[in-house]
């Protein structure tokens, strides 16, 4: 198969690397078109991870150069992600509104402030109106070209669900060539938090079947389109052995070795939450408060995330006894190796909501969370989060106030594999040189078959992915999907439009909205590509005038050699000649002295004067 797949940024690749491999692993050719726009904490090179995968290739590109039209359609697709929010199933979601809000032009906002948008039937009006709208819109050309000239077998998108993304054109473009499309949904929490699904793909491929009803009810994706496949990004942490003991990590990350720590694991907040680091530095001194002795002196090892990087660089946690600040995005096998060990010799796993649960959950240790009401909206103020508390039995061990949290904490820190059974599974597994896999038994083993490996627990999901795509390849390709009669009604009358977006977009001085904002940066950088074309068309114009102008002047060089040379030639020839005649003349005139000198001495015989003196 040839597949083409589709990534916003560049950090979905440590989502997806291992159904990259295991695709080229099975013989598929797969080309990854990503932007450059890197997410946050990436600091690596697919390529140079993926250097010995001859069959993946990269390439990166910009997105489409903004004009009239996709302006226009940014603003449509930002409108119809906002008007999800005021759905009844995010009534207790009125963050993940604002979120949407930020990203909304002053004047879109208003629009749908007004009383009649207000009503239900009058969103539903407006959305219909805008669907139409953006059902409408032309295509971009360029990805028309680029899918043309790849000629896929099936192209993959992901993430797809950002507010506004563009990445739609791609699946535009895609089924209107007739290419077999499939979403993958990146993250637990794309469906239910980020923008809607209004351009079907042929298949949409979700971790579980929580996320197969989030399809079906909150975008009204057909459930025959939907393939539960599993979490494939978590089964690198499944059985994974640590590379140091115990007593070298510790001493890696500044803690003592003799003692079960608790690990802190950030979180990417909502925009306006908190800051996450005094809440941290708040909970250990919490802990330090603790009856329990165990509990009160307990060793704490923070992990910041990778989008708050900036929240740790002046935070001194000197005075909170033994505490250390550590890890990175896990790209590469050593910081993968560092979080892996961060996770299967901590004690307890403790964060707000984050991904990490999950992975801790892999890896098999136990799970907790506070509620406080500063963090409600970034909590059980998302749909997603509620998943951990009743999914497969529930995975987190939440606590409302920090008397219950303690309480908890310290019953964790009194199991018996809290200290030691951890450590000796791990230098059991490498003194047996590896062969045999750390027999951690799962105790969150109902919820990872509910959430993260519904196919069982021994079978990884990178094998049920790759099945689900080479069941796309091998089915037949859809009918091209056919520009809407009303497009041609609606497109001229939304052109004014798309006019008007442009012009509002190049005269707001100072933007108050994020989409403006990109909207800007997006024609900024344009303009520098296009000043950049140019001036490089400028440098080639005047190496080309400099090339035929050396051309030239060699080309004049070697005619004047050639006359030269011909002159000299000529000169010789004609020296030549002279001499030739000069020698002819002396010649001639030496017979004619000769002739002479005959005819004298034949007069001289015949007169008698012969011999005489």
């Amino acid at each position: 198969m040839r597949i083409l797949f589709s990534m916003r940024h560049v950090g979905s690749f440590r989502l997806y690397e291992s159904v990259l491999r295991r695709l080229a692993a099975r013989g598929h050719d797969v080309h990854v078109m990503a932007h450059r726009r890197d997410a946050a904490g990436w600091g690596g090179s697919p390529e140079a991870s993926l250097a010995g995968v001859p069959n993946i290739r990269w390439s990166w590109m910009d997105d489409v150069a903004p004009g009239a039209w996709l302006e226009l359609a940014t603003v449509i697709r930002i409108w119809l992600d906002y008007l999800r929010y005021f759905e009844p199933a995010y009534a207790a979601a009125p963050r993940l509104r604002a979120r949407a809000a930020e990203r909304m032009p002053g004047v879109v906002r208003r629009i749908t402030g007004w009383p009649l948008v207000r009503t239900r039937p009058g969103r539903r009006a407006l959305g219909a109106i805008l669907r139409a709208s953006e059902r409408a819109l032309p295509r971009q050309r360029e990805l028309d070209d680029l899918i043309r000239h790849e000629r896929p077998d099936a192209v993959l998108l992901t993430p797809l669900l950002h507010l506004g993304s563009p990445q739609v054109e791609v699946l535009r473009s895609a089924r209107a060539l007739g290419v077999k499309t499939a979403l993958c949904v990146g993250s637990w929490d794309h469906l239910s938090s980020k923008s809607l699904i209004r351009e079907f793909p042929d298949r949409v491929l979700v971790w579980n079947d929580t996320q197969k009803r989030e399809a079906v009810d909150l975008h009204g994706v057909p459930a025959e389109r939907v393939d539960v496949t599993g979490a494939q990004c978590y089964d690198q942490w499944f059985d994974r052995r640590p590379a140091r003991s115990r007593d070298e990590f510790c001493r890696l990350v500044g803690l003592p070795a003799d003692r079960p720590f608790l690990l802190w694991v950030c979180s990417a907040l909502l925009v306006g939450s908190p800051r996450e680091a005094p809440f941290v530095m708040r909970w250990i001194d919490e802990l330090r408060r603790s009856d329990d002795p165990v509990l009160r002196h307990v060793p704490v090892l923070v992990r910041p995330h990778p989008a708050r990087l900036d929240d740790w660089r002046d935070v001194d946690v000197s005075g909170l006894g033994e505490v250390a600040v550590y890890g990175s995005m896990p790209l590469d096998e050593h910081s993968r190796e560092d979080y892996f060990e961060s996770l299967a010799y901590s004690a307890a796993v403790v964060g707000l909501n984050t991904s990490a649960f999950l992975e801790a959950a892999a890896v098999g240790r136990p799970v907790y969370t506070i509620l406080l009401p500063e963090f409600h909206e970034n909590q059980e103020g998302t749909i997603h989060f509620h998943y951990l508390l009743r999914e497969g039995g529930g995975l987190l061990n939440a606590a409302r106030d920090f008397d219950t949290h303690r309480g908890q904490l310290a019953a964790a820190l009194n199991e018996p594999d809290a200290l030691g059974a951890e450590a000796d599974r791990a230098d059991a597994g490498r003194m047996d040189g590896g062969a045999v896999a750390i027999p951690r038994p799962h105790r969150h083993a109902r919820f990872l078959e509910a959430f993260v490996r519904p196919h069982g627990l021994d079978r990884a999901a990178t094998d049920v992915f790759a099945d689900a795509v080479e069941a796309l390849g091998g089915a037949p390709a859809p009918a091209p999907a056919r520009t809407p009669p009303v497009a041609r009604v609606l497109r001229p009358l939304l052109y004014p439009a798309a006019l008007v977006a442009r012009v509002a977009v190049a005269r707001s001085a100072a933007a108050t909205d994020r989409t403006v904002g990109e909207l800007q940066r997006a024609r900024q950088k344009e303009r520098h590509r296009r000043a950049r074309e140019a001036d490089e068309r400028r440098r080639k114009a005047a190496r080309e005038a400099e090339r035929q102008e050396k051309a030239r002047q060699a080309s004049a060089a070697r005619e004047a050699e050639q006359l030269a040379r011909q002159a000299r030639v000529a000169q010789a020839a004609r020296q030549k000649q002279d001499g030739r005649t000069a020698r002819e003349r002396q010649k001639a005139q030496h017979r004619r002295a000769k002739r002479r000198a005959a005819f004298v001495d034949l007069i001289k015989r015949r007169i008698g004067l012969h011999g005489q003196s």
